[in-house]
């Protein structure tokens, strides 16, 4: 079956439109569609594969594991499975994105920034 979906009927976080594959017919990827001001982004956290972020507009620090990574539109980030990560819009404008997980449910944990390592 076909689906159309509008970005807007979407549930929406603090930084983002969510899309999971599994509400359109078992569909095996899920996206969040990122619109963060200055200063926002992604908490520490991992998935149990691997996550691809495509930079459309602005900039971000990321940080994936140990290392730290300035990207800018049109740079791609692979974080891969089970390793930390997170990002924050280090640009004075908007940063969009789009963050891709190869699974029909974005499966994630939180990992408190104080947490030993």
């Amino acid at each position: 079956m076909t689906h159309l979906i509008g970005k807007d009927e979407l549930p929406y976080g603090k930084i983002a439109h969510k899309f999971e594959g599994h509400r359109y017919g078992d569909v095996n990827v899920s996206f969040f569609l990122v619109d963060s001001p200055p200063g926002g982004g992604a908490v520490l956290h991992t998935h149990p594969y691997e996550e691809v972020f495509v930079t459309l507009e602005g900039n971000a620090t990321f940080t994936v594991g140990d290392k730290t990574i300035e990207v800018g539109a049109g740079q791609i980030v692979v974080a891969p499975a089970d390793v930390p990560h997170k990002f924050v819009n280090s640009g004075t404008g908007p940063l969009r994105q789009v963050d891709i997980h190869p699974s029909g449910r974005i499966q994630q944990v939180n990992i408190p920034e104080d947490a030993p390592g």
